[in-house]
């Protein structure tokens, strides 16, 4: 477990829990911790869904800015790559995962949320991109993964003014899936969304999620392909049987995850 990001276990649901009080800044430190928890979450064969979590009070306020205030380009290359692939890693965890979001979801912090494949917030949340106020870019993956999900033009508006999205907004673009009304508990949301996957035939959901994040990111020939041997590969399990019977039967389907 590590000091600023540890990992929860309830039952088939994992929770990866930022805890860096007051604003959970982004440092190396958390990074190192959130790379260790990611790794053991993909690997926990248990874990059958996720939720990104970053306390009652905030998500994540972005990167550590004292720490790289005084940094040069050849010292700022080396930060920014270890954010870049620790956020990825978060990404490509081959489980259903869901980034619940109270108060501050900004700069890094947004650009951590978009690496989960859902996003509930709060009624209270506030997120944005407002780097260029500090005179810089977004540089974990935010010019990259917003645009992907909310479009270019509404992407640059965000990035380009550096303002602030409220929840009703961002659920209306896109940049957020629920918004949990005022007085409910977004993270026993987030927690009960992620039961539902948990339940569910994870190695189609897997398959689903790498179909969905590579083949969009390349051209719709390989996408196709991609697809193609994903689908044919889960007749292999026994989710893909159980599934099929259920469904001939009139049955309810009873997943394993195999």
């Amino acid at each position: 477990m590590g000091e600023f990001v540890r990992l929860e276990v309830d039952g088939a649901v994992g929770t990866i829990r930022l805890d860096r009080p007051p604003m959970n800044a982004i440092n190396g430190d958390l990074l190192r911790d959130l790379r260790d928890a990611a790794e053991e979450a993909a690997m926990y064969d248990g874990i059958r869904a996720l939720v990104l979590y970053g306390g009652e009070k905030v998500f994540a306020a972005g990167a550590d800015i004292k720490m790289m205030a005084g940094l040069a380009p050849a010292q700022i290359k080396p930060v920014i790559t270890s954010m870049q692939n620790v956020f990825s890693q978060v990404e490509q965890i081959p489980k259903v995962t869901i980034a619940a979001i109270n108060g501050y979801c900004l700069g890094g912090g947004m650009e951590l949320s978009m690496c989960a494949d859902l996003r509930y917030a709060s009624a209270g949340a506030t997120l944005g991109q407002p780097e260029i106020k500090l005179g810089i870019i977004p540089g974990a993956g935010g010019t990259q993964r917003l645009p992907r999900l909310v479009g270019p033009s509404r992407a640059k508006d965000i990035i380009y003014s550096g303002r602030f999205v409220k929840p009703d907004e961002a659920e209306r673009i896109g940049l957020v899936d629920r918004v949990v009304p005022e007085g409910e508990d977004v993270y026993e949301a987030a927690l009960e969304a992620a039961r539902g996957f948990a339940d569910g035939p994870t190695a189609a959901l897997r398959a689903a999620k790498v179909a969905i994040n590579d083949g969009g990111r390349s051209d719709f020939a390989t996408g196709m392909v991609l697809e193609r041997e994903a689908f044919a590969d889960l007749f292999a399990t026994e989710d893909q049987k159980e599934g099929m019977r259920a469904f001939v039967d009139k049955d309810q389907a009873k997943f394993t995850g195999r």
